[in-house]
């Protein structure tokens, strides 16, 4: 390895020399205890280095070794159900070798460890025998690494030709499945994080990430394959809600990466997801999950590092035919860290002191995104949905990480601070929020054909409440024409018996697709009966005081495959009692 010497130390930032030959972007190992570097900036035979660790203690003159490649992850069995840092180290085998006690271990700066077991044996079924020509992204074989997901190991891109030798099973990680030409192809594989994984072909999004959050299935669906951004100030439920759509939505495999979270959020959701069930399969949840944690106390260099690490192990499970969502939580967290590094860098501040080249890097995250058709036979499609949290200081939607996340993403779910303090949760606003993916089609198809004029309706009845509202807060209640009065009354329902949703209560916690339909098609009866009963000279306050109307505040806890007739029943009940009086 190439070898130069420290020559100044900035924070995170080293500045080394007699590293002329060394590349951008290649790993490198700082002073005795080999901290992880990688090199962002070279003139002459001095490289600009950020350090992944703390580099307290560091001296000038401490030697720097340049390993001659970039920042690359480990890739292959082993990955589902795993706890790594923002550069892939296994947390659990690290906290075993850390300082401090069993019960509240600290990691100690220059340990590492391979991210997979390399002494692990897989047993694997071969697709491919000696003799057969393959190339890249051919299925070779399969291991069965989780209960539920069946790890496909694929012919790396570059690489063709025809099967030599076929590998016995159980084999380790470092063993050839299969030999191409006498090129071994073993079960892990390693790819730098900066690099996109090629695929054939890129598709449209035509299929939603089923998420089970009425606000979010009925009113504002993202797209497989597609990117959402959630904004909001402290105490709005990001958290919350990035987590919900781990457990709940239906990707085949979730990573959920804690970017500069603090760190009991991260904890707590280290200890709960190992314990949660998977819903889809019954099987442990952490049995499709990849974690990634990387905390605030942790060295603010690696924050960026952790969404790479995180976006190409999604690619990864991609091109084996997953769909896969990416949670990331959160953006704001990583745009921090590259203010920091710019300045000690002291390149040229850009808006509110972040470097110039923000929004260039958040397009390169986002738009890594994406439903695919993956190279290799046979054919198959998979996906990448991103989802990021991003956290305005002050809820300030128009500091420059929510604007460039809001122009690259095509769902925004914007976190109100009001509705949080008035419990409403999740509190997505309604007339902020948006989705530009048209997937009525489907749900057309899938659920009901009227699910998209429904939500249309549901949508344009909010738009005609929170008009009224205003009204309403200047002059009071009574001087809403009877109609009008219904309308604003249907709204509330709308918005408290419909878009709130508990993530405590295990019967609301996840709302199916048809039970979110019937549920919106009663609201909607209701509003058309009583509406029609007002132009008859009804009093509002008498129609919306029927049992019928109340009952309907309790329809979350229907259970799902009685959701029809209880829907039926409720407004045949509402329509007698509309009658009888």
């Amino acid at each position: 390895m190439k070898a130069g010497r420290v020559v100044r130390v900035a924070g995170p930032v080293v500045v080394a020399e007699g590293l002329a030959r060394a590349c951008l972007y290649d790993v490198v190992r700082v002073g005795p205890l080999r901290l992880i570097g990688e090199i962002i900036r070279l003139a002459g035979d001095e490289a600009v280095i950020q350090v992944y660790e703390e580099t307290a203690g560091l001296r000038v003159g401490s030697e720097v070794h340049d390993t001659g490649g970039p920042f690359q992850v480990e890739l292959g069995p082993g990955l589902l159900g795993g706890i790594f840092d923002g550069v892939q180290r296994p947390l659990p085998v690290l906290a075993g070798i850390g300082d401090g006690t069993a019960e509240h271990p600290f990691l100690r700066r220059g340990h590492d460890a391979p991210p997979l077991d390399p002494e692990r044996r897989w047993g694997f079924e071969p697709k491919v025998g000696v003799g057969d020509r393959v190339t890249e992204g051919d299925v070779l074989a399969e291991v069965q690494e989780t209960p539920t997901i069946r790890h496909r190991v694929l012919v790396p891109p570059g690489v063709a030709g025809r099967v030599s030798a076929v590998g016995t099973p159980p084999a380790r990680l470092a063993d050839p499945v299969v030999e191409i030409e006498g090129h071994p192809i073993p079960l892990v594989t390693r790819w730098p994080v900066r690099k996109r994984r090629p695929v054939a072909r890129r598709l449209g999004s035509t299929l939603p990430l089923v998420t089970g959050q009425r606000v979010v299935d009925t009113l504002f669906p993202l797209a497989k394959g597609g990117s959402a951004t959630i904004p909001g100030g402290f105490g709005t439920g990001k958290t919350v809600l990035e987590q919900n759509l781990a457990k709940w939505s239906d990707a085949d495999v979730v990573v959920y990466v804690g970017c500069g979270e603090r760190g009991n959020e991260m904890a707590e959701v280290l200890e709960e997801f190992p314990g949660l069930t998977d819903p889809t399969t019954g099987a442990s949840l952490m049995d499709r999950t990849v974690l990634i944690a990387n905390t605030s106390n942790m060295p603010v260099a690696a924050r960026e590092a952790s969404v790479y690490t995180a976006i190409t192990i999604a690619e990864y499970y991609r091109d084996q035919g997953y769909h896969v969502a990416l949670l990331a939580d959160s953006t704001s967290r990583w745009g921090e860290a590259l203010r920091e590094v710019s300045s000690r860098l002291e390149e040229m501040p850009g808006e509110e002191g972040y470097p110039a080249y923000l929004p260039s890097r958040l397009a390169e995250f986002y738009e890594r995104s994406g439903a695919v058709q993956t190279l290799g036979d046979p054919p198959r499609t998979g996906s990448v949905s991103v989802v990021g949290a991003v956290s305005p200081p002050g809820g300030d939607f128009s500091e420059p990480v929510t604007q460039y996340s809001l122009r690259l993403a095509g769902t925004f779910w914007a976190l109100d601070p009001d509705l949080a303090r008035r419990r409403h949760f999740p509190a997505i606003h309604w007339g902020r929020s948006y989705s530009l993916y048209d997937l009525d089609p489907w749900f057309e198809a899938e659920v009901h054909p009227d699910w998209g004029e429904q939500r249309r309706w549901a949508i344009d009845l909010l738009g005609q409440e929170e008009e009224l509202h205003a009204i309403v807060r200047l002059l009071g209640a009574d001087i809403l024409a009877p109609e009008e009065q219904v309308v604003f009354r249907t709204g509330r329902l709308l918005r408290e018996a419909f878009l709130q949703q508990s993530a405590v209560d295990p019967d609301d916690v996840y709302c199916p697709l048809s039970k979110q339909f019937w549920m919106l098609w009663t609201i909607r009866r209701t509003h058309e009966i009583l509406s029609a009963a007002a132009r008859e000279g009804r009093d509002p306050e008498e129609l919306f005081a029927l049992s019928a109307v109340a009952r309907l505040g309790r329809a979350r806890t229907w259970p799902p495959a009685e959701a029809e007739d209880r829907a039926r029943e409720l407004v045949a009940l509402l329509t007698e009692e509309v009658q009888a009086r």
